[in-house]
């Protein structure tokens, strides 16, 4: 339900910003950044980069799981023999690594976002530029995520070839 008052909010102020200005007799561009994206070897490299930090953490979280399990199957093989005490320990042991295994998993997740993030920055930086340059090229008064928009008018301009032509796409 609140995903479906969210698009309905969009699409009124859409519609609200397309009458405005059509009114005014002002243009509208859209572009579909993702295209520019896939076709820009920041892109690529980006993906490369995330691709290995991700497999870092799946390397550490692996470890984690692993000693996780051999702890566990020397505590069960064992319990019976243990005293009270080492099998409080033990269990307290299996708990609190298991704990950090979640908080690890959280924390990769942030991380991972956060590094795309970072990793991301530049190459978006440097497509807003070409998109802002062709949007005053153009006289446009709006430009739009073309994956955003509901819908597309037919005078509405796409500018994704020329956003690609300013990045020597």
């Amino acid at each position: 339900m609140k995903k479906l008052a969210k698009v309905l909010v969009l699409f009124v102020l859409a519609l609200g910003i397309s009458y405005g200005a059509n009114a005014q007799g002002q243009k509208i561009g859209y572009v579909d950044s993702q295209a520019i994206i896939d076709m820009m070897p920041e892109g690529a490299k980006i993906q490369q980069d995330l691709q290995a930090y991700y497999s870092e953490l799946q390397a550490q979280l692996q470890a984690m799981a692993t000693e996780y399990q051999s702890k566990l199957r020397d505590y069960q093989a064992n319990e019976a023999t243990m005293s009270n005490i080492l099998r409080q320990s033990k269990e307290k042991e299996i708990m609190d690594l298991q704990s950090r295994i979640q908080e690890f998993q959280a924390g990769a997740e942030a991380d991972l976002a956060a590094k795309q993030e970072e990793l991301s920055k530049p190459m978006l930086d440097k497509i807003k530029t070409a998109i802002d340059d062709v949007l005053k090229a153009k006289g446009l008064a709006y430009v739009f995520e073309k994956t955003v928009v509901l819908s597309i008018g037919d005078s509405a301009i796409d500018i994704t070839a020329d956003v690609k032509k300013k990045l020597g796409l």
